[in-house]
Protein backbone atom coordinates (compact mmCIF):
# COMPACT_ATOMS: atom_id res chain seq x y z
CA UNK A 1 0.00 0.00 0.00
CA UNK A 2 3.06 2.52 0.65
CA UNK A 3 4.27 1.71 -2.77
CA UNK A 4 0.85 2.51 -4.57
CA UNK A 5 0.68 5.89 -2.12
CA UNK A 6 4.04 6.75 -3.23
CA UNK A 7 3.06 6.29 -6.62
CA UNK A 8 0.10 7.93 -6.62
CA UNK A 9 1.46 10.91 -4.99
CA UNK A 10 3.86 11.40 -7.76
CA UNK A 11 1.33 11.09 -10.45
CA UNK A 12 -0.82 13.85 -8.31
CA UNK A 13 1.92 16.10 -8.54
CA UNK A 14 3.19 15.32 -11.93
CA UNK A 15 -0.73 15.86 -12.78
CA UNK A 16 -0.40 19.49 -10.46
CA UNK A 17 2.47 20.36 -12.62
CA UNK A 18 0.75 20.23 -15.98
CA UNK A 19 -2.61 21.84 -14.85
CA UNK A 20 -0.77 24.69 -13.68
CA UNK A 21 0.71 25.45 -16.94
CA UNK A 22 -3.29 25.92 -18.23
CA UNK A 23 -5.10 27.07 -14.53
CA UNK A 24 -4.90 29.82 -12.37
CA UNK A 25 -6.33 27.07 -9.46
CA UNK A 26 -6.17 22.98 -9.80
CA UNK A 27 -6.01 21.19 -7.15
CA UNK A 28 -6.57 16.77 -6.64
CA UNK A 29 -7.97 14.76 -3.69
CA UNK A 30 -6.80 11.20 -3.44
CA UNK A 31 -8.75 9.37 -1.14
CA UNK A 32 -8.22 5.39 0.15
CA UNK A 33 -10.71 4.46 2.51
CA UNK A 34 -11.27 0.64 3.61
CA UNK A 35 -13.12 -0.96 6.41
CA UNK A 36 -15.33 -3.91 7.49
CA UNK A 37 -18.49 -4.44 9.11
CA UNK A 38 -19.04 -7.18 11.65
CA UNK A 39 -22.70 -7.68 12.60
CA UNK A 40 -24.56 -10.41 15.03
CA UNK A 41 -27.83 -11.39 16.54
CA UNK A 42 -29.42 -14.00 18.28
CA UNK A 43 -29.12 -16.08 15.49
CA UNK A 44 -26.74 -14.51 12.75
CA UNK A 45 -23.55 -13.35 11.73
CA UNK A 46 -21.82 -11.02 8.98
CA UNK A 47 -18.84 -9.45 7.68
CA UNK A 48 -18.88 -6.84 4.97
CA UNK A 49 -17.53 -4.00 3.76
CA UNK A 50 -18.42 -0.30 5.53
CA UNK A 51 -20.69 1.98 4.00
CA UNK A 52 -18.00 4.93 3.95
CA UNK A 53 -15.63 2.80 1.53
CA UNK A 54 -14.08 4.82 -1.48
CA UNK A 55 -10.88 5.12 -3.18
CA UNK A 56 -10.73 7.42 -5.90
CA UNK A 57 -9.40 10.98 -7.20
CA UNK A 58 -10.78 14.26 -7.95
CA UNK A 59 -9.42 16.73 -9.59
CA UNK A 60 -10.90 20.38 -9.43
CA UNK A 61 -9.47 23.68 -11.69
CA UNK A 62 -10.60 27.04 -12.28
CA UNK A 63 -12.19 27.55 -15.64
CA UNK A 64 -11.67 31.21 -16.00
CA UNK A 65 -15.41 32.36 -14.74
CA UNK A 66 -15.51 29.52 -11.29
CA UNK A 67 -14.50 25.70 -11.16
CA UNK A 68 -14.49 22.54 -13.01
CA UNK A 69 -14.51 19.02 -11.63
CA UNK A 70 -13.62 15.37 -12.35
CA UNK A 71 -13.51 12.31 -10.79
CA UNK A 72 -12.19 9.01 -11.78
CA UNK A 73 -11.16 5.82 -9.66
CA UNK A 74 -7.59 4.58 -11.50
CA UNK A 75 -4.50 6.49 -12.23
CA UNK A 76 -1.72 4.90 -13.63
CA UNK A 77 1.66 6.31 -16.14
CA UNK A 78 -0.59 4.32 -19.06
CA UNK A 79 -3.40 6.75 -18.26
CA UNK A 80 -1.94 9.78 -17.28
CA UNK A 81 -2.21 11.92 -20.64
CA UNK A 82 -6.35 10.51 -21.20
CA UNK A 83 -6.48 11.69 -17.51
CA UNK A 84 -5.37 15.06 -17.93
CA UNK A 85 -7.42 15.68 -21.71
CA UNK A 86 -10.62 14.40 -19.82
CA UNK A 87 -9.76 17.67 -17.45
CA UNK A 88 -8.90 19.94 -19.64
CA UNK A 89 -12.21 18.59 -21.77
CA UNK A 90 -14.60 18.51 -18.91
CA UNK A 91 -13.41 22.37 -17.68
CA UNK A 92 -13.74 23.75 -21.83
CA UNK A 93 -16.92 22.47 -22.17
CA UNK A 94 -18.46 23.58 -18.85
CA UNK A 95 -16.67 26.93 -19.67
CA UNK A 96 -18.74 26.68 -22.94
CA UNK A 97 -21.90 25.98 -21.51
CA UNK A 98 -21.77 28.62 -18.97
CA UNK A 99 -20.88 31.09 -21.44
CA UNK A 100 -24.08 30.26 -24.18
CA UNK A 101 -26.41 29.60 -21.68
CA UNK A 102 -29.16 31.92 -20.57
CA UNK A 103 -29.25 30.77 -17.22
CA UNK A 104 -27.26 33.13 -14.34
CA UNK A 105 -24.12 31.55 -13.17
CA UNK A 106 -22.33 32.54 -9.99
CA UNK A 107 -18.90 33.98 -10.95
CA UNK A 108 -15.52 33.03 -8.81
CA UNK A 109 -12.01 34.41 -7.72
CA UNK A 110 -9.44 31.86 -7.69
CA UNK A 111 -8.87 29.78 -4.67
CA UNK A 112 -5.77 31.62 -2.99
CA UNK A 113 -3.98 29.42 -1.14
CA UNK A 114 -1.08 29.56 1.86
CA UNK A 115 2.02 27.15 1.44
CA UNK A 116 2.06 24.26 3.73
CA UNK A 117 3.19 20.35 3.73
CA UNK A 118 2.07 18.21 6.61
CA UNK A 119 1.60 14.42 7.24
CA UNK A 120 -0.89 13.68 10.23
CA UNK A 121 -1.41 10.50 11.54
CA UNK A 122 -4.21 9.50 14.16
CA UNK A 123 -3.07 7.61 17.33
CA UNK A 124 -4.74 3.95 18.73
CA UNK A 125 -4.01 2.03 21.28
CA UNK A 126 -4.79 -1.78 19.50
CA UNK A 127 -4.51 -1.83 16.19
CA UNK A 128 -7.80 -3.51 14.78
CA UNK A 129 -5.82 -5.45 12.49
CA UNK A 130 -4.31 -6.92 14.89
CA UNK A 131 -6.96 -8.99 15.57
CA UNK A 132 -8.27 -11.70 14.10
CA UNK A 133 -11.58 -11.85 12.09
CA UNK A 134 -12.21 -14.91 14.40
CA UNK A 135 -11.74 -13.19 17.16
CA UNK A 136 -14.14 -10.38 16.21
CA UNK A 137 -17.23 -12.37 15.96
CA UNK A 138 -15.93 -14.39 18.77
CA UNK A 139 -16.18 -11.13 20.78
CA UNK A 140 -19.42 -10.27 19.20
CA UNK A 141 -21.03 -13.64 20.05
CA UNK A 142 -19.57 -13.68 23.62
CA UNK A 143 -21.36 -10.24 24.31
CA UNK A 144 -24.63 -10.80 23.05
CA UNK A 145 -25.10 -14.59 24.92
CA UNK A 146 -23.91 -12.67 28.13
CA UNK A 147 -26.95 -10.42 27.47
CA UNK A 148 -29.30 -13.29 26.54
CA UNK A 149 -28.55 -14.90 29.83
CA UNK A 150 -29.17 -11.26 31.90
CA UNK A 151 -32.80 -11.14 30.71
CA UNK A 152 -35.44 -13.71 29.70
CA UNK A 153 -37.78 -10.48 28.59
CA UNK A 154 -34.37 -10.07 25.87
CA UNK A 155 -35.45 -11.34 22.67
CA UNK A 156 -32.98 -10.32 20.00
CA UNK A 157 -30.06 -7.82 20.25
CA UNK A 158 -28.28 -6.57 17.43
CA UNK A 159 -24.61 -6.12 17.46
CA UNK A 160 -22.83 -4.15 14.59
CA UNK A 161 -19.13 -3.12 15.03
CA UNK A 162 -17.54 -1.32 11.98
CA UNK A 163 -13.60 -0.52 11.63
CA UNK A 164 -12.20 1.87 8.98
CA UNK A 165 -9.02 3.10 8.28
CA UNK A 166 -9.21 6.38 6.09
CA UNK A 167 -6.44 7.76 3.77
CA UNK A 168 -6.69 11.24 2.03
CA UNK A 169 -3.87 13.38 0.65
CA UNK A 170 -4.73 16.94 -1.04
CA UNK A 171 -2.05 18.41 -3.28
CA UNK A 172 -2.10 21.74 -5.37
CA UNK A 173 0.32 23.98 -6.48
CA UNK A 174 1.01 25.30 -2.72
CA UNK A 175 -0.27 22.68 -0.78
CA UNK A 176 1.14 18.58 -0.01
CA UNK A 177 -1.51 17.42 2.71
CA UNK A 178 -1.25 13.42 3.79
CA UNK A 179 -4.00 12.25 6.55
CA UNK A 180 -4.47 9.09 7.95
CA UNK A 181 -6.08 7.40 10.52
CA UNK A 182 -8.23 5.08 12.61
CA UNK A 183 -12.19 5.22 13.00
CA UNK A 184 -13.76 2.66 15.35
CA UNK A 185 -17.46 2.14 16.51
CA UNK A 186 -19.86 -0.06 17.76
CA UNK A 187 -24.05 0.02 17.61
CA UNK A 188 -25.96 -1.88 20.14
CA UNK A 189 -29.95 -2.97 19.45
CA UNK A 190 -31.94 -4.77 22.66
CA UNK A 191 -35.51 -5.84 21.59
CA UNK A 192 -37.44 -6.63 24.53
CA UNK A 193 -40.66 -8.34 25.00
CA UNK A 194 -43.57 -9.03 27.78
CA UNK A 195 -46.40 -10.77 26.33
CA UNK A 196 -47.61 -8.16 23.17
CA UNK A 197 -45.73 -5.23 25.02
CA UNK A 198 -42.52 -5.21 22.87
CA UNK A 199 -39.64 -2.18 23.07
CA UNK A 200 -36.38 -1.75 21.93
CA UNK A 201 -33.74 1.03 23.32
CA UNK A 202 -29.97 1.42 21.73
CA UNK A 203 -26.42 2.83 22.32
CA UNK A 204 -23.24 2.49 21.21
CA UNK A 205 -19.73 4.26 21.23
CA UNK A 206 -18.09 5.24 18.34
CA UNK A 207 -14.12 7.44 18.28
CA UNK A 208 -11.07 8.36 15.91
CA UNK A 209 -9.15 5.22 17.51
CA UNK A 210 -8.29 1.45 17.64
CA UNK A 211 -9.98 -1.66 18.97
CA UNK A 212 -10.01 -1.20 22.16
CA UNK A 213 -12.95 0.53 21.83
CA UNK A 214 -14.39 -3.21 22.23
CA UNK A 215 -13.56 -2.72 25.71
CA UNK A 216 -16.28 -0.63 26.37
CA UNK A 217 -18.80 -3.57 24.66
CA UNK A 218 -20.27 -5.78 27.51
CA UNK A 219 -20.81 -2.61 30.25
CA UNK A 220 -22.71 -0.73 27.57
CA UNK A 221 -24.38 -4.04 26.30
CA UNK A 222 -25.64 -5.12 30.04
CA UNK A 223 -26.53 -1.65 30.80
CA UNK A 224 -28.64 -0.94 27.25
CA UNK A 225 -30.80 -4.40 28.23
CA UNK A 226 -31.70 -2.80 31.57
CA UNK A 227 -32.84 0.50 30.14
CA UNK A 228 -34.58 -1.44 27.63
CA UNK A 229 -36.37 -3.76 29.91
CA UNK A 230 -37.55 -0.41 31.57
CA UNK A 231 -39.42 0.41 28.81
CA UNK A 232 -42.11 -1.83 29.32
CA UNK A 233 -43.39 -0.21 31.52
CA UNK A 234 -43.95 2.81 30.38
CA UNK A 235 -46.40 5.15 29.63
CA UNK A 236 -47.62 7.93 26.70
CA UNK A 237 -46.68 11.25 27.67
CA UNK A 238 -49.31 13.75 27.91
CA UNK A 239 -48.71 16.79 25.44
CA UNK A 240 -48.29 19.89 26.50
CA UNK A 241 -45.49 22.15 27.56
CA UNK A 242 -42.87 21.24 30.18
CA UNK A 243 -39.67 21.87 31.71
CA UNK A 244 -37.17 19.18 30.74
CA UNK A 245 -33.44 17.98 30.96
CA UNK A 246 -31.67 16.93 28.20
CA UNK A 247 -29.48 14.58 28.31
CA UNK A 248 -25.91 14.46 26.13
CA UNK A 249 -27.50 12.65 23.25
CA UNK A 250 -31.05 14.55 23.39
CA UNK A 251 -29.09 17.73 23.78
CA UNK A 252 -26.15 16.94 20.73
CA UNK A 253 -29.57 16.36 18.93
CA UNK A 254 -31.44 19.17 19.21
CA UNK A 255 -27.63 21.30 18.66
CA UNK A 256 -27.42 19.66 15.30
CA UNK A 257 -31.21 20.08 13.69
CA UNK A 258 -31.32 23.52 15.44
CA UNK A 259 -28.06 24.66 14.15
CA UNK A 260 -26.78 22.36 11.63
CA UNK A 261 -28.45 22.94 8.19
CA UNK A 262 -29.07 26.13 9.73
CA UNK A 263 -25.86 27.55 9.95
CA UNK A 264 -23.99 25.47 6.77
CA UNK A 265 -23.22 29.03 4.89
CA UNK A 266 -23.87 27.49 1.45
CA UNK A 267 -27.51 27.81 2.71
CA UNK A 268 -26.64 30.99 2.94
CA UNK A 269 -25.97 31.52 -0.21
CA UNK A 270 -28.79 30.15 -1.61
CA UNK A 271 -31.14 32.09 0.81
CA UNK A 272 -32.45 28.90 2.66
CA UNK A 273 -31.15 29.17 6.12
CA UNK A 274 -33.02 31.44 8.93
CA UNK A 275 -29.32 31.45 10.65
CA UNK A 276 -28.31 34.47 8.02
CA UNK A 277 -30.72 36.52 9.52
CA UNK A 278 -29.45 36.31 13.09
CA UNK A 279 -25.62 36.66 12.89
CA UNK A 280 -24.29 38.32 15.89
CA UNK A 281 -27.31 38.60 16.94
CA UNK A 282 -29.31 37.27 20.25
CA UNK A 283 -30.45 33.83 19.54
CA UNK A 284 -30.48 31.63 22.80
CA UNK A 285 -29.59 32.42 26.34
CA UNK A 286 -27.04 34.61 27.77
CA UNK A 287 -25.52 31.05 28.82
CA UNK A 288 -25.79 29.11 25.94
CA UNK A 289 -22.44 28.32 23.99
CA UNK A 290 -22.36 26.17 21.17
CA UNK A 291 -19.64 24.97 18.83
CA UNK A 292 -18.52 22.79 15.52
CA UNK A 293 -15.01 21.45 14.52
CA UNK A 294 -13.24 18.59 13.03
CA UNK A 295 -10.35 19.79 15.16
CA UNK A 296 -12.08 19.12 18.50
CA UNK A 297 -13.04 15.89 20.37
CA UNK A 298 -11.36 12.10 18.49
CA UNK A 299 -14.55 11.22 16.86
CA UNK A 300 -15.82 9.79 13.95
CA UNK A 301 -16.11 13.36 12.05
CA UNK A 302 -12.92 14.59 13.32
CA UNK A 303 -10.16 15.41 10.54
CA UNK A 304 -6.98 17.43 9.93
CA UNK A 305 -8.11 18.54 6.69
CA UNK A 306 -11.23 18.38 5.20
CA UNK A 307 -11.86 17.33 1.75
CA UNK A 308 -10.65 20.92 -0.06
CA UNK A 309 -7.73 21.28 1.48
CA UNK A 310 -8.62 23.77 4.66
CA UNK A 311 -7.04 22.29 7.87
CA UNK A 312 -9.49 21.36 10.54
CA UNK A 313 -10.84 24.15 13.28
CA UNK A 314 -12.83 24.78 15.96
CA UNK A 315 -15.87 26.96 15.25
CA UNK A 316 -18.07 28.81 17.60
CA UNK A 317 -21.41 28.90 16.50
CA UNK A 318 -23.09 30.65 19.85
CA UNK A 319 -21.16 32.32 22.25
CA UNK A 320 -23.10 33.86 25.14
CA UNK A 321 -26.33 33.10 23.63
CA UNK A 322 -24.57 35.23 20.26
CA UNK A 323 -25.28 33.71 16.80
CA UNK A 324 -21.55 34.17 16.08
CA UNK A 325 -20.53 32.47 13.44
CA UNK A 326 -21.88 29.73 10.29
CA UNK A 327 -19.64 26.60 9.04
CA UNK A 328 -18.68 26.77 5.74
CA UNK A 329 -16.68 24.78 2.37
CA UNK A 330 -14.15 26.96 0.65
CA UNK A 331 -16.79 27.83 -2.18
CA UNK A 332 -19.00 29.40 -0.30
CA UNK A 333 -16.72 31.73 2.10
CA UNK A 334 -15.71 32.84 -1.16
CA UNK A 335 -19.04 34.29 -1.93
CA UNK A 336 -19.49 35.60 1.29
CA UNK A 337 -16.06 37.36 1.74
CA UNK A 338 -15.39 35.03 4.88
CA UNK A 339 -12.70 32.53 6.26
CA UNK A 340 -13.45 29.37 5.44
CA UNK A 341 -13.90 26.69 8.37
CA UNK A 342 -13.07 23.55 7.23
CA UNK A 343 -16.44 22.04 6.98
CA UNK A 344 -16.20 21.32 3.28
CA UNK A 345 -16.95 17.67 2.98
CA UNK A 346 -17.90 15.13 0.29
CA UNK A 347 -19.61 11.97 0.30
CA UNK A 348 -17.14 10.53 -1.73
CA UNK A 349 -14.60 11.41 -4.36
CA UNK A 350 -17.63 11.13 -7.38
CA UNK A 351 -19.68 14.02 -5.25
CA UNK A 352 -19.46 17.72 -4.58
CA UNK A 353 -18.18 19.25 -1.53
CA UNK A 354 -20.63 20.86 0.13
CA UNK A 355 -20.38 22.63 4.09
CA UNK A 356 -21.49 20.31 6.63
CA UNK A 357 -21.13 19.52 9.91
CA UNK A 358 -18.58 17.78 11.91
CA UNK A 359 -18.45 17.53 16.17
CA UNK A 360 -21.68 19.97 16.73
CA UNK A 361 -22.30 20.25 20.87
CA UNK A 362 -23.52 22.21 24.00
CA UNK A 363 -20.13 23.39 25.42
CA UNK A 364 -20.42 22.60 29.39
CA UNK A 365 -22.09 25.09 31.91
CA UNK A 366 -21.91 25.50 35.84
CA UNK A 367 -24.58 23.78 37.26
CA UNK A 368 -24.69 20.37 38.26
CA UNK A 369 -26.79 17.64 37.09
CA UNK A 370 -28.35 16.92 40.27
CA UNK A 371 -28.89 20.35 40.69
CA UNK A 372 -31.03 21.11 37.67
CA UNK A 373 -32.94 17.85 38.76
CA UNK A 374 -34.18 19.37 42.09
CA UNK A 375 -34.97 22.47 40.04
CA UNK A 376 -38.14 21.23 38.52
CA UNK A 377 -41.48 21.39 39.67
CA UNK A 378 -43.49 19.11 36.69
CA UNK A 379 -40.90 17.90 34.00
CA UNK A 380 -39.29 15.04 32.56
CA UNK A 381 -35.30 14.09 32.09
CA UNK A 382 -34.60 13.07 28.19
CA UNK A 383 -32.54 10.86 27.44
CA UNK A 384 -31.60 9.09 24.11
CA UNK A 385 -32.96 10.12 20.95
CA UNK A 386 -34.41 8.35 17.76
CA UNK A 387 -34.58 10.71 15.01
CA UNK A 388 -34.61 14.10 14.33
CA UNK A 389 -35.22 16.61 10.88
CA UNK A 390 -35.40 20.83 10.92
CA UNK A 391 -36.61 23.14 8.62
CA UNK A 392 -34.02 25.02 7.78
CA UNK A 393 -35.88 28.16 5.86
CA UNK A 394 -38.27 28.54 8.73
CA UNK A 395 -36.20 27.19 11.81
CA UNK A 396 -38.90 24.66 13.11
CA UNK A 397 -37.43 21.62 14.74
CA UNK A 398 -38.88 18.20 15.51
CA UNK A 399 -37.43 15.48 17.23
CA UNK A 400 -37.88 12.23 18.48
CA UNK A 401 -36.70 10.82 21.83
CA UNK A 402 -36.57 7.66 23.46
CA UNK A 403 -37.13 8.02 26.71
CA UNK A 404 -38.36 10.90 29.16
CA UNK A 405 -38.01 9.98 33.17
CA UNK A 406 -40.61 12.27 35.03
CA UNK A 407 -39.61 14.59 38.00
CA UNK A 408 -41.91 16.17 40.23
CA UNK A 409 -41.12 18.30 43.00
CA UNK A 410 -37.56 17.70 42.21
CA UNK A 411 -37.20 13.92 42.27
CA UNK A 412 -37.40 11.40 39.59
CA UNK A 413 -40.71 9.51 40.29
CA UNK A 414 -39.66 6.29 38.33
CA UNK A 415 -42.28 7.08 35.63
CA UNK A 416 -41.18 6.51 32.64
CA UNK A 417 -42.90 7.76 29.42
CA UNK A 418 -42.14 6.62 25.70
CA UNK A 419 -41.55 7.66 22.82
CA UNK A 420 -41.40 11.92 23.19
CA UNK A 421 -42.08 14.15 20.10
CA UNK A 422 -40.22 17.13 20.83
CA UNK A 423 -41.22 20.29 18.22
CA UNK A 424 -41.21 23.90 17.75
CA UNK A 425 -39.19 26.88 17.15
CA UNK A 426 -35.53 27.67 17.28
CA UNK A 427 -34.88 30.78 19.30
CA UNK A 428 -37.79 30.09 21.58
CA UNK A 429 -36.16 26.43 22.55
CA UNK A 430 -32.39 27.67 22.85
CA UNK A 431 -33.59 30.94 24.92
CA UNK A 432 -35.62 29.50 27.37
CA UNK A 433 -32.07 27.36 28.29
CA UNK A 434 -31.77 28.12 31.56
CA UNK A 435 -29.22 25.56 33.14
CA UNK A 436 -26.43 23.87 31.89
CA UNK A 437 -24.78 20.89 33.30
CA UNK A 438 -20.89 21.09 33.94
CA UNK A 439 -18.49 18.31 33.73
CA UNK A 440 -17.21 16.20 30.68
CA UNK A 441 -18.33 17.08 27.13
CA UNK A 442 -19.60 13.60 25.90
CA UNK A 443 -20.09 12.87 21.98
CA UNK A 444 -21.37 10.12 19.87
CA UNK A 445 -20.84 9.63 16.26
CA UNK A 446 -22.63 6.43 15.23
CA UNK A 447 -25.32 8.12 12.63
CA UNK A 448 -25.02 9.80 9.56
CA UNK A 449 -26.39 13.10 8.54
CA UNK A 450 -27.87 13.82 4.58
CA UNK A 451 -28.04 17.28 3.05
CA UNK A 452 -31.54 17.27 2.45
CA UNK A 453 -32.09 13.85 1.48
CA UNK A 454 -28.94 12.62 0.21
CA UNK A 455 -25.07 13.53 0.71
CA UNK A 456 -24.23 11.03 3.48
CA UNK A 457 -21.59 12.08 6.11
CA UNK A 458 -20.70 10.85 9.28
CA UNK A 459 -21.25 13.57 11.94
CA UNK A 460 -20.97 13.70 15.99
CA UNK A 461 -23.02 15.44 18.15
CA UNK A 462 -23.37 15.63 21.94
CA UNK A 463 -22.85 18.37 24.71
CA UNK A 464 -23.68 18.46 28.52
CA UNK A 465 -27.13 18.23 30.18
CA UNK A 466 -29.17 21.11 29.43
CA UNK A 467 -32.62 22.29 31.29
CA UNK A 468 -34.97 24.17 28.89
CA UNK A 469 -38.96 24.18 28.19
CA UNK A 470 -39.81 22.41 25.27
CA UNK A 471 -43.57 21.13 23.67
CA UNK A 472 -43.57 17.43 24.07
CA UNK A 473 -46.50 15.52 22.04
Amino acid sequence: MTMQRESNKALCLQLIEALGKVYSYASVLATNVTGKQFAGDFTTTSVRDSKICENGFVVRVFNGVNYSEYSFNEFREDNFDEILKEIKDTAEEELAYLKKTDLPFIELPVIKEEEIKAEFKGEYRIDPDSISVEDKIAKIRSVIQECKLSSDELINMNFAYDEVNVYKAFYSTKKQLEQEYKLCMFGLVAIVRRGNNVKYDHTGASGRMGYEIMEQALPEALALVKRAVELLDSTNVEPGVYEVICDPDVSGLIAHEAFGHGVEMDMFVKNRAKGADYLQKEIASAITNMTDGAAVFEQVASYYFDDEGVLASRTAIIKDGILENGISDLVSAMQLGTTPTGNGRRESFERKAYARMTNTYFEAGTSAKEEMISSIAKGYLLENYSSGMEDPKNWGIQCVVLRGREIVDGKLTGRIVSPIMISGYVPELLGNISMVSDGEVALNGLGFCGKGYKEWVKTSIGGTYIKTKARLG
